[in-house]
């Protein structure tokens, strides 16, 4: 009994840490969720399939764009390959984490999950206060930043089934939101440098590749750069 307490306060503080650190996720994925919600709801999709959606897929940026592939003729391979250019990001981030959820058990394979840009951000530049276990610390923040978006889907998948109203210009909050975490990353002097190259980075692959096809340049430009100023560094 006393170590079943002991299990419950230990979740608690956890969870209490946590929390502050993802209120600004909560208010983005509210809206954003909602958005989705509302768009799935306007091409016909019920509140089911758009939590559905947001439980499973949980991906974002991808679930907006696969609300036009889900209204137009299924081409499997233009979905994979254009599901691959928007969620290329996650390779090179989702590395970086490997040594944070290092040791963290089994519950690791949710965290990698679940992971994504807000969490990323999140996870990777805090570390839990003292009294408040790895594991269970970021174990909530994953977790509440995944049910922000699911409820958010779902609030909006409620409110586009019983309003109608013109939803031009909706999408744009998830663009928005990555500047947000951009702004709110450069804040920090340690990551401006970082946030410069990603810029010039991302121009340099507009202007040589074109807006189609920018993305995986755009990155391979941004790694290269990283790793030569590493090795700079470290030489």
């Amino acid at each position: 009994m006393v170590e079943s307490v002991n299990d419950k306060h230990k979740y608690l503080r956890a969870l209490k840490a946590a929390f502050p650190h993802t209120v600004p996720v909560l208010t983005g994925f509210l809206v954003l969720g909602m958005t989705y919600g509302v768009l799935m709801a306007t091409k016909g999709y019920s509140v089911i399939w758009s939590v559905l959606m947001s439980a499973i897929a949980f991906c974002g940026s991808m679930q907006f764009v696969a609300i036009t592939l889900l209204t137009v003729a299924f081409n499997p391979v233009e979905a994979f390959v254009l599901s691959l250019l928007v969620n290329a990001r996650h390779l090179f981030y989702g590395i970086s984490m490997l040594e944070k959820y290092k040791g963290l058990g089994k519950i690791r394979y949710f965290l990698i999950y679940v992971l994504c840009d807000e969490t990323f951000s999140i996870s990777s530049s805090v570390e839990p206060p003292e009294g408040v276990h790895r594991r269970e610390f970021y174990l909530f923040i994953s977790l509440l930043d995944y049910l922000y978006w699911v409820f958010g889907t779902f609030l909006g998948g409620v409110l586009g089934a019983v309003i109608s109203f013109d939803t031009s210009g909706m999408d744009f909050a998830l663009t928005a939101l990555f500047v947000v975490l951009f702004l709110e990353q450069m804040k920090r002097r340690e990551n401006r440098i970082n946030g410069v190259i990603g810029v010039v980075g991302t121009v340099l692959g507009l202007v040589i590749f074109g807006p189609g096809n920018l993305v995986i340049p755009s990155m391979g430009i941004i790694l290269v750069v990283l790793l030569a100023r590493r090795w700079f560094a470290c030489n």
